[in-house]
Parts: structure tokens; sequence; C-alpha cells
């Protein structure tokens, strides 16, 4: 599939704030169109973006219902009462659970936690989940990650005599649960000024709020933030702005000091020896702690989040990475029978959508297939399977497309659902498949466009290698931590040649081990480029090329040099 190269280009207007933010600064112009494009344009913006404060971060008392929270968290801990964190089953439920109950037992000796059985219960507020705080004495039950859709199961709890503080940051509906407190800055009547937090981010912001009540020193909240970067980066949550800040001192606490549980994860994965990144989150530690719930349950995980016992942690960890494993192979099995039926069904192959149904696979990994099929096809993607006599799925969607509404517009054929714009979660009844089929991509057909089903690369800056210096590399860095709207900037050079040396690796020769030149300088650029090996012709005859890629630090043999990590690459014209 080839990709459509979007180049970005400034405005009049904020031309003159690139000029003069790099007069200001006193850097590269092309590093102050990087902080244009972001909406950074004057002095003092730059200072808070590369200098982020934990004194930047909002009163958390301007979030609709902190009062209330706060009042009835402190009663129930005046009082004693019993208290159940309740939390969704992937990163940012169990980070968010290990979050407030790590926090609480500093106040109180009758805190439990419960996270639901992914197959018997299913997302959100369970029944069970109810029944269990009731017969167990818990008179207070704070959900993160969860609850903002649970009218009847909180409405089941009330008459049983069971309070709830729901911390939520989906999608509401209409109507919100008759919960004590609902802090969610997506609810249209919430004034929090920043709407992109994660459920553990919600969470956090509920313990500093309660901090600030209780004259508890912040400092207190500060060794919780490893939790708070973990779910950010895990829920591909936007890092701008709080996010941001909370994720840059998140990071920080995992490089000098992350609790037992999370470095128990970090020496499992083998990459205790560096400092650990937004990418390594995303790829290495995330993954551990969502096959849990794919796999067992999801307490497991929390379990291990909250533990001090470093015996524990290492048994508990190697478990994780054998569940991690076990995922792998689900997903690869279930990915390639998915991708099998979709080639083999014509209609299928012209639809603007995909609808895949399979009452044989496990539902722990059909989230990770959603998204392959995506990237795959490059298409608004659901994938369904059987649960609990229910067809039970998710769904992923490609830039530009809202896949909540997309669903929201099926909702009279759903049981239930809830997510946000690029991923989503559904059940609806077996013989209403069908009709979903037809509905979903009916409404994906008239709101899609052609544009959307061309993959495409946004280009932040065209560059050449005299460009990349030892200062631009070390500026360019402090962009960092990356994520949704602040990605790594991805750079194109043009016109860019062999310089002899390129050539062929891996195990079947597909990569492109790289070392390249251009006609601005002398530099010679290393470079990667995996599964590209088709230009490797085009390159030993000397033919110009045009390449996409990121800048990445790489370290061998105790040297440490600037490579390429090419994203695409196509012949110069």
């Amino acid at each position: 599939m080839t990709n459509k190269w979007l180049y970005s280009t400034l405005s009049e207007d904020k031309t003159v704030s690139q000029r003069q933010l790099s007069e200001q600064l006193g850097i590269n112009p092309i590093l102050a169109c990087l902080l244009v494009q972001r909406g950074i344009s004057t002095f003092e913006a730059a200072r808070q973006f590369f200098r982020p404060s934990l004194d930047d971060l909002h009163d958390p008392f301007l979030m609709a219902d902190m009062d209330k929270a706060v009042e009835r968290l402190t009663t129930a801990l005046h009082i004693n009462e019993k208290i159940l964190i309740y939390g969704d089953y992937d990163v940012d439920g169990t980070t968010s659970v290990a979050l407030m109950y790590r926090f609480l037992k500093n106040y109180s000796t009758q805190i439990g936690f419960y996270v639901p059985d992914r197959y018997n219960e299913g997302y959100g507020i369970s029944a069970q989940g109810v029944e269990y705080a009731a017969e167990n004495g818990y008179t207070l039950v704070v959900a993160l990650d969860c609850g903002i859709k649970a009218n009847e199961r909180i409405a089941q709890a009330r008459s049983a005599g069971v309070d709830f503080i729901i911390c939520d940051h989906h999608t509401p509906d209409n109507e919100l649960p008759q919960a004590v407190a609902v802090l969610d800055p997506k609810r249209p009547d919430c004034p929090y000024p920043y709407k992109h937090l994660s459920g553990c981010g919600v969470g956090f912001k509920l313990l500093q709020a309660f901090s600030e009540k209780n004259n508890i020193p912040f400092a207190d909240l500060i060794p919780l933030l490893d939790l708070v970067a973990l779910s950010i980066a895990s829920d591909i949550v936007p890092i701008t702005g709080e996010n941001r800040i909370l994720t840059f001192f998140g990071l920080k606490q995992i490089n000098t000091n992350p609790s037992a549980g999370i470095k128990g994860i970090i020496d499992i994965c083998g990459i205790g020896e560096r400092e650990i990144t937004i990418s390594d989150i995303v790829f290495k530690i995330g993954p551990r702690i969502n096959a849990t719930g794919r796999i067992k349950l999801a307490a497991e995980a929390v379990q291990l989040l909250i533990s001090k016992d470093t015996s524990f942690v290492k048994d508990k960890s190697e478990i994780l990475n054998e569940y991690n494993n076990d995922r792998k192979d689900l997903d690869k099995n279930i990915t390639d029978e998915a991708i099998a039926m979709i080639k083999s069904d014509a209609e299928m192959a012209n639809s603007k959508s995909i609808v895949v149904y399979n009452p044989d696979w496990h539902k722990g990994v059909i989230g990770i297939v959603a998204s392959r099929l995506t990237e795959e096809f490059y298409r608004p993607s659901v994938v369904l399977t059987e649960s609990n006599g229910l067809a039970s799925g998710s769904a992923r969607s490609i830039p530009g497309f809202d896949l909540y509404k997309g669903i929201e517009n099926c909702r009279h054929l759903l049981e239930n659902f809830g997510g946000h714009t690029y991923a989503a979660g559904l059940s609806l009844k077996i013989e209403n498949v069908p009709a979903f089929i037809k509905h979903f991509e009916r409404y994906v057909a008239e709101n899609i466009t052609e544009e959307m089903l061309s993959p495409q690369i946004e280009v932040d800056a065209v560059i050449e290698f005299k460009d990349i210096t030892p200062k631009f590399f070390r500026i360019l860095k402090q962009f960092a931590p990356f994520g949704p709207q602040n990605m790594k900037p991805l750079f194109v050079s043009k016109k860019v040649f062999d310089y002899g040396t390129s050539r062929l690796v891996g195990k079947d020769q597909e990569h492109l081990k790289l070392e390249l030149t251009d006609s601005s300088s002398e530099n010679v650029m290393n470079g990667i480029a995996f599964r590209m090996y088709e230009f490797n012709e085009p390159l030993k005859a000397l033919n110009p090329l045009d390449i996409a890629y990121t800048l990445e630090e790489n370290t061998f043999n105790g040297n440490t040099s600037i490579q390429l990590m090419i994203r695409d690459i196509k012949l110069s014209t």
C-alpha cells in the first residue's frame, strides 16, 4: 500500500511566530517550525514546553463534582468505612486501581480492590462487582476508568447501601449515573480545562484534591506518577498539556525510582540498563500488564503493581511474561484467520469497513486483532466473538474517521458500547450481527472520504543532512515525551544516495542497513529500513531517493550516534 506524504505548511502569521521563536530561543528555524506546528508560538509557551513543571498542573477542584468526591472520601476514611477500589482490566484500569490502593492504604486498613473478569463479567461496573461490594460490607466504591454509563448498576448499588465515586474519561451518555460524584472531564457541564486525561489521570486528580483538602504534601503523590505515565502511554491519549507534565515526571520516576512492581516488569523485558521511553511502555511494559487480563485475571497485574515484596514481584513478572507470550500466539493465529476470511469475501473486499465474527475466537486479543486489520486493510475494523451468549467485540479506526459516532449510530442494534474516537468496545445479540454489519457499513460509506482511505504520512519538515547537527538533535530530544499530538517529528530528505556501503541484512535479507549522503554536506548518515529490501537495487544503481524518517539515538559497543529510522522511501522525481 503506497503512502501519500502530506507536508506541513505554516500560515503567514505562524511563519512570523516561527521566525521570532528561532531568534528568541537561538534555535534552528526547523526546530522553531516544529514548535509552532504544536501550537507553541510564544517564548513563555516554549519555556513551559521545554521545562515541564508540576506547578503548572490545573487546580483539581475545577473538575465538576470534585468537592463532593473529596468530602465523601474524607468522611469514609475518618469513620473507617470499608472502601473498594474498582477498575477496568486494561493497563489504564489496573494502574488506576494500584494508584488509588497504594495511596489510601496509608490512611486505612479497610481498603480492598476489585477488577472484573473480562470473560464472565465484561467491561465496566458489573452486577457481580456490586454484589461483591454489598456482601463484603463495602459502603463506598471508587470506580476508575469505567462507570460513566453504568446508570443501572449504580442504581443497584444505591439500593444495596453502596455509594459510588466515578473517575472516568470516556464519553458520557445524556444522563449521568446517580453516583455521589461523577468525575469526568468529558462531561458537557465540566469546566475542567484539560479534557484528555487518562482514567488513572482522573484518579490522580482526585488524590491531588484530597491531599490539598487534608494538608497532605504533594510530594507524597510524586512516587505514584510512574503509574500515571504507564496509563497515559498505554491508553494512547494525547501527550499534550497536563498529560505531558504527568508523563514527563512519571518517566523520571520510572527511570530513577520505580515501584517494585514496575521494576520487575522492566527487568523481565531486559531494558533495565537504559533510559525507559514511551515506546518501551507502549511496546514492552504495557502489553505484559494487558496480557494478564486477556489471558487470566487482571487482578494479578494489580497485585504486582502494589507489591513491595521483591521475591513475589520477580515470580509474578515472570508469569506476566508467559501470559504475554501466550497472547502473541493467539493474536497471530486469529489475525491470520481474519485476514484469510476477508480476502476470500468479495463483498467485504469492496466495503469501506471491516466487520468479522467468529464465535470461537479468544475474546482477550480481539482488540489487538482489530488494530492489525486496520493496519493491513486501512479501514475501520470491528472484530466480534461470542461471550456470555452475546457477540462481543472491539473496534479500531483510521485517522480522520470518528469510530465512536459510527458505532453510536448503530446503538439500536447494540446491548452496550463505549470508547473513543479511534477505539471502542461493543456487544450485541448474535442474531443482530448481520444487521449491524450492514448498518455500520452504510454509515461508514456515507461518512468516510477517499482521502481517509488512503494511508498517509504527515511530514513535519523537509531537511538536509547538514541540518542534523549534535545541537539540533540535543534540542530535538527535549520535545519528548512523544505521543499522540506530539509525535516524534518525521523528516523528509530528498535526493539522497548510497554512500557505497548500504547492504541487505536480516535472516531473510529483508531489511536495509543504510549509509547515505546528500549534496548538502559531507555528512554520512546511518539508517535502518525494515522490510524495504526492494529499494536495494535502486540504491546500488545510485538512483536518488527521497526518504521519510525519524531521528533516533543508537548505541553500539559503547559508541552513541544518530541513526535514521526510515518510515518510507520513494524514488526521486
